[in-house]
Formats: structure tokens, sequence, C-alpha cells
């Protein structure tokens, strides 16, 4: 028997109406045959398209792993591309069933959905040309074009929360400020250090990782928001998947030969609700 019917189940036992849900509200993941999961569609060794419906990466790799626990099979599993700026609205518009996307946990955001996990805690960075030296932490950032991606909080950090006076630059994806920061239009991009190692691993030659991380970035599964049963059993998905090595295994795939310091124990997790 599937992990869902033995939630529906569990949750009738108690009287619970975890598996009738009312018109126009989110049905659980526990009950779905298919899944469509939200994925990056630009970030190398993340989430990449590289087909018409076709994507890879880390994040690809731990969603096929969610679904396969979930007992979703793998053709059964639709990938959706978003931005940043869209997570929050194709969970809250049930165009998607789940969220995979280098989606950082934050208050704000756990106001509008809900997150399983982290199933990753990243660390921000700053991605620079290679020959720019000048550029050795976030304090160098005062007075230089720092481009992030729209819906991202990374410049945040450095301007608001570090009073670092960068001069922000905003563009719909990360990979059009990595294209902006090869032919010099901005001076550094900075967000979660597995993001910028997938590009700097595309074009080693053109960039310089400053490896000097400064934040903790909780990779989150945003689920929606009343779907705290769905939530549980993503999170007893993730913890499987570090027990049984299959986490270190995709790790090691994707970012092994990053030099990136990979943490390949499980995650603390948030809690759902």
């Amino acid at each position: 028997m599937r992990l869902r019917h033995l939630a529906c189940a569990a949750a009738l036992a108690v009287a619970l109406p975890a598996c009738a849900v009312a018109a126009g509200e989110h049905t659980s993941i526990l009950d779905a045959e298919t899944l469509r999961i939200g994925v990056k569609g630009d970030q190398p060794g993340l989430g990449l398209r590289t087909g018409v419906d076709t994507y890879s990466g880390f994040d690809v790799d731990v969603a096929y792993y969610i679904a396969d626990y979930l007992g979703v099979d793998r053709a059964d599993v639709e990938f959706v591309q978003v931005t940043s700026e869209e997570r929050e609205d194709v969970l809250v518009d049930d165009d998607v069933d789940l969220v995979l996307a280098t989606y950082s946990i934050t208050q704000l955001r756990k106001t509008v959905v809900n997150f399983a996990g982290p199933y990753y805690v990243a660390r921000q960075d700053i991605l620079v040309r290679a020959d720019n030296t000048d550029v050795q932490g976030p304090e160098d950032l005062a007075g230089e074009r720092l481009c992030q991606g729209a819906g991202s909080n990374s410049a945040n950090r450095i301007i608001e929360e570090r009073g670092i006076p960068a001069q922000r630059v905003e563009r719909p994806t990360y990979s059009e400020c990595v294209d902006l920061l090869a032919v010099g239009v901005v001076d550094a991009v900075s967000t979660d250090d597995l993001i910028l190692a997938g590009y700097l691993a595309e074009k080693p030659s053109a960039f310089r990782l400053v490896g000097e991380p400064f934040t903790s970035e909780k990779y989150g599964i945003g689920i929606a928001k009343e779907d705290i049963a769905g939530c549980e059993a993503v999170n007893r998905a993730v913890t499987l998947m570090y027990q049984d090595g299959t986490a270190e295994r995709l790790l090691d795939k994707w970012f092994g030969q990053t030099g990136l310091n990979l943490v390949t124990t499980v995650p603390q997790f948030e809690g759902c609700g």
C-alpha cells in the first residue's frame, strides 16, 4: 500500500478530514497520482532545462527521490520551470504541488506557504570576474554594482542587513546576472554558493568565487500552507535520503569537483505548520 493511502487511513482513524478536501481547496500530495514540481531552469548543477520537458540537477534529483518515497512513478512527475519571483504564486494558485528551486526558508515566506526541510543549508557567497582581485568579502562591495535575481533576498543581506552601500541591479534570473557580470555591466553577483558554483563550473576561466560565505540559506521544499500531512511526509523522505546515503551521493555528483565544503548530515528541520 502506498504511503499516501496509509496516511489517509491514519487520518480517518482519528477523525481528521485530511483526505476530504472542500471545493476550491488544495488537495494533499498524499493523495496525488502525479506530482507537478516547480524547479529552476537556468541554474547549472541545481535546476537546468535540458530539453522541452527535461531538467537536470541536484534539486531535480531530490524531487525524484521525494516522488518515489510518496509512491509516485518517475514518469508521473511533471516539472514546471519557475523563477524566484514566481515561487509563492505557483503554490498559492495550485499550479504546482511542490517547489524545489533553491527556495530559502524565511519567516515572511512562511506566512504564505509551508516548507518541508530544509533539504540542504547553503551559504551565501560572491561571484566576480576572474581578474577581479579587489573583492575579498561583502565589505568590498561598497559602491560596486551588485546583481540579484528578482524575488531573491541576496542583495538585502548585503545592503540592508550589513549596511554595505552596494548598487543594486535586478534581473529576472541569476543567469542574466551572470551574463551581465561576464561583460562587465555589473561587478558582482551574490547568492547561494551552490548556485554560484554551478555557473563557475560552466566557465571556470571567466569567474572567481570569493570563497568567504557569510550567511546560511536553508533550502526548503515549498508546499501548500494547509498540507501539513504532506509536509511531514516530505520531511520523512528527506531524512531517509540522508540516512541511506543518497544525499551524499547526489551532492558529490553535482558539486564534488567545485571545492565547496559540502555538508552531508541531515539538516535541522524547521517543522511543518
